[in-house]
């Protein structure tokens, strides 16, 4: 059983900053960790990709939106996917998520999401 929990999110004032932790367990440790990324969907809109890095030994990339003020990182001892946010805008409310593609046959895998919501 493959089990991605993300942690961190909650409700901000705009300019605040939050950190998201997803730590994988499981099978998927067992895995060669292909794509990682970070997702977010608002109500009522498509999931957007904030942070992306194709494969393990390369960098996270960023939209515009994010850029510069979102930072992806890894801790491999913990297993943990990270986000950082800061100077957050009301526009990046949503529920965010991480995503993971591994494995010989390259399965995605998705955690639960987080709640982010920052007032202005």
């Amino acid at each position: 059983q493959v089990q991605l929990v993300e942690s961190g999110g909650g409700s901000v004032q705009a300019g605040d900053s939050l950190t998201l932790s997803c730590e994988a367990s499981g099978a998927i440790l067992k895995f060669r960790i292909n794509r990682m990324a970070w997702y977010r969907q608002a109500p009522g809109d498509r999931r957007e990709l904030v942070a992306s890095r194709p494969r393990e030994g390369t960098t996270f990339t960023y939209p515009d939106s994010v850029k510069g003020r979102f930072t992806a990182s890894t801790d491999n001892a913990k297993n943990t996917l990270y986000l950082q946010m800061n100077d957050l805008e009301p526009s990046d409310t949503a529920r965010y998520y991480c995503m993971i593609i591994a494995g010989p046959d390259s399965e995605t895998f998705w955690g639960q999401g987080t709640q982010v919501t920052v007032s202005p």
